[in-house]
């Protein structure tokens, strides 16, 4: 490039974005201070000229700077090349966009034919529209880079930079919870997901869909609908306003045909899948926001899982009372079981016989236990004390806090009357 030549070329860079609402401020004051009705007389750029009493409130504002700008939004763009000079032409005439981020550098396509040279006479504009989804916060950088040769035959060469911000619009937090087993399966392997979603925007959105993409292994459910089936349980109305939030459940289940098959594997996954959300704001512009995949603990019951089907919660002091665990076997290989009951807590006794076989369970095969226990104290107590023993491998199973029940003290007896003495 020669530095002695002046550029014949201009470039202006403009955001395309919609107008905002401008909410009017009302000012008025008491008759009796010092303004009197001076304020209220004076007339209302709102009000339409036929119908004083009929109150806009709110008009649309055009953007006086760039705006922000939200992830998941999709960022437009206008570029204008002018050549600004009286009688020189710039030839061989191309423009080239970039945006920087953080973390890679995306190059840009802008009207179709602006990266191929062409000529730009006095006087004349090339105009070119940028669209890109933004999917990533922090610091952006918009390079627009102009080359063009002279009717002398210099080449010419500038750029420009456009820094601006791009903003959080969602506030998305999520649980993941690991079902127990259900007894309309025979090993269910549920995983229950808890979304958050808070609005961190300035103004209201409109929640157009919230879904879940599951794993390979696992089919979605979703659980945001009411009994009836005929709608949202938030509602007819999308509408989440500033800083307001929403809780969305989800219901992940192991594929039918590999509940049995593929209980080991199904133990060690930890992707549960990822949530997919589209809303627009509210003058209609759309955004999408993708989280990353969702990560659950893996279950640590190792190739025994024991579960309690059924148990009362609340029981009398004194009362033997029986209930229902389930051993499944989660390994690849058939165990031979027995089943020890150790020293339970102080509030409960063990009743039965330690250390009796249980048998032979086949892989991933699942069969019920019934235990029974007597309340000796008062208040609420855990069940503790379960050991499975593996025979072949002398390997034990120790299972503490499996539940908790309530002792409470027994309903007094009814008196009975008194018979008088003959």
């Amino acid at each position: 490039m020669d530095n002695k030549e002046e550029h014949i070329v201009a470039l202006k860079v403009m955001r395309l974005t919609r107008p905002t609402l401008y909410s009017n401020p009302v000012v008025s004051c008491d008759p009796r201070d010092l303004p009197g009705t001076t304020l209220s007389a004076a007339p209302d750029v709102t009000r339409l000229p036929h119908l004083p009493h009929l109150q806009l409130g709110e008009m649309l504002l055009l953007p006086q700077s760039f705006g922000s700008i939200y992830l998941g939004e999709t960022f437009s763009c206008y570029l204008s090349v002018h050549n600004h000079s009286t009688g020189a032409t710039a030839c061989e005439l191309t423009v080239r966009a970039e945006l920087q981020t953080g973390s890679q550098r995306l190059t840009l396509t802008p009207t179709a034919g602006a990266d191929r040279p062409a000529s730009l006479a006095p006087a004349a504009s090339r105009d070119h529209l940028i669209q890109h989804e933004v999917k990533d916060t922090g610091a952006h950088i918009l390079v627009c880079a102009i080359n063009y040769t002279t009717e002398a035959g210099v080449n010419m060469f500038f750029r420009k930079f456009f820094k601006f911000e791009v903003l959080k619009p969602l506030d998305v937090k999520t649980k993941l919870y690991n079902g127990e087993y259900d007894e309309n399966a025979v090993f269910s392997d549920e995983v229950c997901l808890e979304a958050q979603i808070q609005n961190v925007t300035p103004s209201a959105i409109c929640m157009e869909t919230v879904t879940l993409e599951p794993s390979p292994l696992f089919d979605a459910v979703d659980l945001n609908t009411s009994a009836e089936g005929d709608g949202s349980v938030f509602g007819a109305s999308g509408w989440l306003g500033p800083q307001d939030s929403r809780q969305y459940l989800f219901c992940l289940r192991p594929r039918p045909e590999l509940r049995l098959a593929s209980a080991k594997q199904l133990k060690g996954v930890t992707n549960m899948g990822k949530l997919d959300i589209t809303w627009r704001t509210n003058l209609g512009e759309r955004g999408r926001l993708q989280t990353s995949q969702l990560q659950r603990m893996a279950p640590t019951y190792g190739d025994l899982r024991l579960t309690i089907e059924d148990i009362p919660s609340v029981v009398a002091l004194d009362q033997t009372f029986t209930f229902t665990c389930r051993v499944h076997n989660a390994s690849d290989r058939t165990l031979a079981l027995a089943l020890r009951l150790e020293t339970p807590s102080a509030g409960l006794v063990w009743r039965g016989v330690s250390g009796r076989p249980l048998g032979r369970l086949a892989a991933g095969a699942s069969a019920t236990v019934p235990l029974t226990l007597t309340a000796r104290r008062l208040g609420l107590q855990p069940v503790t004390g379960v050991r499975l023993l593996d025979a072949a491998l002398n390997r034990p199973y120790d299972y503490e806090n499996l539940a908790q029940v309530f002792v409470a003290a027994p309903a007094p007896a009814e008196r009975q009357p008194e018979t008088a003495a003959c």
